[in-house]
C-alpha cells in the first residue's frame, strides 16, 4: 500500500471510496434515500474542482493498493473558529472492502505526522453521531471525544456530530 498525495487523476477513485463508505458507515444514521441517491459522477466533478485548485487550503492523500484508491484523508489548519492554531482532520474515508485491513490507520497516521510538521500542536476531527464504528476506529488512535456537538445542515438533512481531538505533540 501506498499513501502519496492525491492528483487531479484520483477524482474518480476517491469518488468512489466517499460514495461507497457513505453508504456503507451511514446506513440507519441518515436517511436512507439520501444514500441511495448518492452519485459517484457528482462527486467524481466535485472532487476534480478540489484537486484541481491549487490555493485550496486543504490536503487530500490517498491509499493506493494494487493500482486502485482503497482510501483517502483531507485535512489542514482548523475551520473553527474556536480552534486557532489546531489542525483538522476534515475527512477520512476507506472503501467498505478495506475496512480492517490497515488502510485506516496509515492514513491517519499520515494524517497526524503531517499536521505535526506543519506546526499544529492538537487537531480534531467530527464524526456523525452514532457512527460508532469510526468513533472506536479514532478512540483506539488516541482521539477523544471532549463533548463539543455541532449540527451540519445539509439540503434535506440534519447532521448531528460530535468533536473528537488529540495532541499531536
Amino acid at each position: 500500500m501506498e499513501i502519496r498525495p492525491a492528483t487531479s487523476a484520483d477524482a474518480n477513485g476517491i469518488a468512489v471510496v466517499h460514495v461507497r463508505a457513505w453508504q456503507e458507515a451511514y446506513r440507519g444514521l441518515m436517511p436512507q434515500t439520501v444514500l441511495d441517491e448518492l452519485s459517484i459522477a457528482e462527486r467524481e466533478a466535485g472532487w476534480a474542482r478540489i484537486l484541481a485548485d491549487d490555493d485550496r487550503p486543504s490536503q487530500t492523500i490517498v491509499a493506493e493498493r494494487d493500482g486502485a484508491i482503497a482510501g483517502w484523508a483531507s485535512f489542514g489548519g482548523a475551520r473553527d473558529a474556536e480552534a486557532p492554531g489546531s489542525g483538522e482532520l476534515w475527512g477520512i474515508y476507506a472503501h467498505p472492502d478495506a475496512w480492517s485491513t490497515g488502510v485506516g490507520h496509515a492514513l491517519i497516521t499520515a494524517v497526524e505526522s503531517a499536521l505535526r510538521a506543519d506546526g499544529h500542536k492538537t487537531a480534531y476531527l467530527w464524526v456523525l453521531e452514532g457512527n460508532e464504528r469510526a468513533a472506536g476506529f479514532y478512540e483506539r488512535h488516541g482521539w477523544a471525544s471532549d463533548g463539543a456537538r455541532k449540527v451540519d445542515h445539509r439540503p434535506g438533512l440534519e447532521l448531528h456530530e460530535l468533536r473528537h481531538v488529540t495532541r499531536l505533540g
